[in-house]
This record gives C-alpha cells, structure tokens and sequence, in this order.
C-alpha cells in the first residue's frame, strides 16, 4: 500500500509540474496585459489599466495584421479541407497495393523541416512570380498542411461505414453525390479536427509568411509580433501581452464554435444494423 501511495504522490507531482509549465505562462500574459509595470514576472498587479490594449489597438498594430493572418489562414484552410476530402476518399474506400506506399509518403513528407524546403521554395516562387502575394503563401500554407490532413481525413473516413454508400449507390446516387451527403454529414468531427488543426499550425507560422511576404502591409499577426521585441533585447512587455490575447483569440473562437462537433462523436448509431 505504502509502495502504491508513493507511485501516486509522484504521479500526481509530475502532473502538477506539467501543468504548471502549460498553466504560468497562460497566466503572465493575462497579468501582464494588463498590469501598468509588466515584466517578465508572474504576478498580480497592483493595479489595473488597459493602456496596453490602447496602444496595440491599431490598424498598423493588430487589425491590419490580423486581417492579414485571417486570409491567409483562412484560405489556406479552406484549400487544404477540399483538397483533403477527395484525395483520402480513394485511399479509404478502394483496396490498392499503392495504397500503403503512398501512406508512407505521405507520412514523410509531414516529418520534413520547413526550414529544409523553404529555399528551393523561395526560388521556384521567384520564377513563378508568387513572391509577395497573398495568393501564393495560401497555396503554399495548404501545400505544407495537405500530407497531414490527408493522413487524418482518411483514417475519419474509415469510420464511416461502406454499406451506409452502397445503399445510397442502390438508390442511384452517384459516387460524388454519396461522398457529400453520406460521408461527410457522418464524419463532421472528423473535418472539424482537420479544419481546427490546419488553422492553428497556419495561424502560428511565423517562417514561412516571413520568407515568402516582402511587403509590411501584407505580414501577418505571426510576423508582426516581432515588432515589440526592440533593439538590445528591450522588450514592451505589457503592449507584447496584451497583443498575445488578441493574437489568441480568433484560434479559441475557432475551437469555440466547433467544439459542439468535436464533442458529438459519429452518429452512426443505429444507421447500420445488422
């Protein structure tokens, strides 16, 4: 018993450590967002003043760039959702040798750096004449993010169950037809992890729109966060945590407003019986 109770103690305190690594700087940027002498102190403040929400709340300080951070992740979003949906289509519904290779791969190119790709990336780019347009760091954002979403949508897919599509086949649907009404009504979790996922790794990228956006007016929050670390290591801590909050807040809005769907589970209950 005594043997059980230490294993626990020390279960519990390597939790409590955890969390307190997840839990503090959660509650510095809080404090400090709205603390009149913030630094890099967790702390309460002896007062409370939002002047550091005024000074970022401008249009070259935050709505410009989280207007910017909304196209391109929302774009790339929506590109990587549709693109993801046909391809594991036939990687889930048809039986294939290529099937596993291409898995393989797909699953290698989720493990390779950015960092690594970003030059010949940049270069190609150049020629194309996609440099510095909002258009080609969308399609690169969903071109980095489709390996994954795919690897998800697919395993999502095999969920649903082939005879709930047969019997729409029975009923003359076509295949396009019962992807749209059968399987996807069903997996609607599923597209929401993919979608919440996709966004949220866009959302944080700060290399990729920094590499491939030239002009300030284009950068996104993830780039412009930058700009309140100034020379000599002088930061403006409390302007810097208060524009973390709003940074935050359209990715837990996000998670917010599909959270329903994430909690529902597959409602294949009762729709196949045997």
């Amino acid at each position: 018993m005594a043997c059980l109770n230490t294993r626990r103690w020390a279960a519990d305190t390597a939790l409590l450590v955890i969390a307190a690594a997840f839990v503090l700087p959660l509650a510095w940027v809080i404090l400090s967002s709205v603390d009149p002498e913030a630094n890099l102190t967790v702390k309460v403040p002896d007062g409370v003043t939002p002047d550091h929400f005024d000074a970022v709340l401008t249009p070259e300080i935050t709505f410009t760039p989280l207007l910017n951070s909304l196209l391109l992740c929302g774009g790339g979003t929506a590109l990587t959702v549709l693109c993801a949906v046909p391809a594991a289509y036939p990687l889930s519904r048809f039986r294939s040798r290529l099937n596993r290779p291409f898995l393989l791969t797909i699953l290698f190119a989720t493990s390779l750096p950015i960092t690594a790709i970003m030059v010949p990336v940049y270069a190609l780019f150049v020629q194309v004449n996609l440099i510095d347009t909002m258009q080609g760091t969308i399609l690169f954002f969903a071109a980095s993010q489709l390996p994954f979403a795919i690897w998800l949508m697919k395993n999502f897919m095999d969920g649903v169950p082939k005879e709930l599509e047969e019997a729409a086949w029975t009923d003359g649907a076509s295949m396009p037809q019962s992807l749209l009404r059968v399987v996807l009504p069903l997996m609607g979790p599923g597209v929401a992890v993919v979608t919440v996922f996709s966004f949220v790794m866009m959302w944080g990228n700060f290399f990729v729109p920094f590499m491939l956006l030239l002009t300030p007016e284009q950068m996104p929050a993830a780039v412009s966060v930058n700009e309140f670390f100034g020379n000599r290591g002088t930061v403006v801590y409390g302007q810097l945590a208060a524009f973390s909050v709003i940074y935050s807040t359209p990715v837990i809005l996000l998670y917010v407003g599909v959270a329903r769907r994430l909690g529902g589970g597959f409602a294949l209950g009762g729709a196949v019986k045997g």
